[in-house]
């Protein structure tokens, strides 16, 4: 088991009273770590010591409104990649077959591509396995690391975490791609519904596709959303 990415696992969850409770714990794991820079285990403190010490009820708050009502700081990693198309629920699936096949089934009501649901498989891998996953999603981390920290939000220390243990660089472009798109306001609500109002997500069974491993599927995440038409036609 890969304590420190359980650990972040656990420190992107919703915040309960138990999250906080296991907070001391998960923050000296993750200071214990030589894989992070010192500077980056520090970056961690603040995260660690808010959601130690504040009221759950305002942390409830600021996680729903960084990460549910917002689709550019979504923790489904597939909206960033597919958006709502029917390709994300194909995905989904085959990620959900790759969890399995790994002997692990997640308990959780979270959709599959869930950052925190992905941490906590791949805690259970070999190094080379999960290092080389979280490679494949390193211009998202960046990304969600920019866009956080331009919120002065403590979160973003646990995207430039995972982009450290990725041990990769992140393709400037795909991050670029990703940091255009424009940001909704959380309280504006009309906004809100406007930007989730999409066609709905289809889990069926897709008769062609396979079975891919979950890096060959978050390989394709430095695909654009929507990619060139006369690309696609050729």
């Amino acid at each position: 088991m890969d304590r420190t990415l359980k650990a972040l696992s656990l420190i992107l969850s919703y915040p309960t009273r138990e999250l906080q409770q296991a907070m001391p714990e998960i923050g000296g794991v993750l200071a214990a770590d030589t894989r992070l820079t010192a500077a980056a285990r520090r970056a961690l403190r603040p995260l660690v010591e808010e959601l130690s010490g504040r009221d759950i009820y305002d942390i409830e708050e600021q996680y729903v409104m960084l990460f549910d009502r917002s689709r550019t700081l979504s923790l489904n990693l597939f909206e960033h990649v597919h958006g709502e198309s029917r390709d994300r629920g194909g995905a989904m699936v085959s990620l959900l077959e790759t969890y399995r096949d790994g002997g692990f089934e997640p308990v959780t009501s979270e959709l599959p591509d869930h950052l925190p649901v992905l941490l906590e498989f791949l805690a259970t891998r070999s190094h080379s396995e999960a290092q080389e996953t979280l490679a494949d999603a390193a211009h998202i981390f960046e990304a969600l690391s920019a866009r956080l920290a331009r919120r002065e939000s403590p979160y973003a220390a646990v995207f430039a975490a995972l982009l450290q243990l990725s041990g990769a660089k992140a393709d400037k472009e795909a991050v670029a791609e990703l940091l255009d798109q424009p940001e909704v306001d959380p309280n504006d609500l009309e906004a809100l519904d406007a930007v989730w109002e999409e066609s709905e997500v289809r889990f069926g069974p897709d008769p062609n596709a396979g079975c891919p491993q979950v890096r060959d599927m978050l390989t394709r995440m430095d695909q654009p959303i929507n990619p060139d038409p006369r690309v696609a036609a050729e």
